[in-house]
């Protein structure tokens, strides 16, 4: 009875082995998505600084084709000029003419704010471009090692799956069948857990005396009454 509670232990030893590697291999994934995350907002920050120049580039576009209009006003007025004949009519035009040389000297400090903003905008870029691109070459290679740590865990854990499958060997059909329904049951831990001062150390409760007795003595596997899983004494296991 004994060396099948040392096989079993065996068995579960790797059992949770596998267990934790397979934990490993959903938590590696979400490492990377924090990467993939931040690169993203890494290159937002990219195409937010790109949009901001391209947005400036067509606002002093623009500010150039108004000047241009009214430039051309200017133009068709002054040829008006020259065929008016009555006093009224040629102010009237000289008004307008110094009216929109006002708007086009409007337009021309608004194109000069925009150019420096344009340079501003252009050092940021080129900056900031420089200084993404190198924490985004620095995500990369934690990614690339976040999959090279994922492939070595997928090895361990089917390395595992296979010696697993010698170590079963060792285990009695019954023991195994039962060790299997309560790890079915349980989903994660151990199913074969010590017996501490009467006390099942899987679920804490109290073990009947006799079967205590029993465990002992090592006469026969006992399972937990109240939580199904198998019992051991360690004391046992050592001599």
């Amino acid at each position: 009875m004994k060396e099948q509670i040392k096989n079993l232990l065996e068995l579960q030893d790797i059992d949770l082995q596998i267990e934790a590697l397979l934990q490993k291999e959903k938590e590696i994934p979400k490492q990377k998505e924090k990467l993939q995350i931040q690169e993203k907002k890494l290159r937002q920050e990219i195409e937010d600084s790109e949009k901001t120049h391209k947005k400036l580039v067509l606002d002093q576009r623009e500010c150039e084709r108004q000047i241009a209009q009214l430039q051309e006003q200017i133009k068709k007025y002054n040829n008006q000029l020259q065929g008016v004949k009555k006093n009224e009519e040629y102010q009237a035009l000289l008004k307008e003419i110094d009216e929109i040389k006002k708007q086009i000297g409007l337009k021309e400090e608004e194109q000069i704010k925009i150019m420096l903003q344009m340079d501003e905008a252009n050092l940021f870029f080129l900056e900031a471009k420089k200084r993404i691109e190198t924490e985004i070459q620095q995500l990369k290679k934690q990614e690339e090692q976040i999959d090279k740590e994922l492939q070595e865990v997928i090895q361990e854990r089917k390395g595992l799956e296979q010696k697993r499958l010698e170590a079963q060997k060792s285990v009695s059909p019954e023991l195994l069948s039962h060790y299997l329904r309560v790890k079915q049951r349980k989903k994660t831990g151990p199913v074969v857990v010590p017996l501490k001062d009467e006390i099942c150390s899987g679920c804490f409760m109290q073990i009947l005396p006799q079967v205590v007795n029993e465990i002992m003595a090592s006469e026969k596997i006992h399972t937990c009454r109240h939580c199904g899983r198998i019992l051991y004494y360690p004391g046992l296991l050592d001599k």
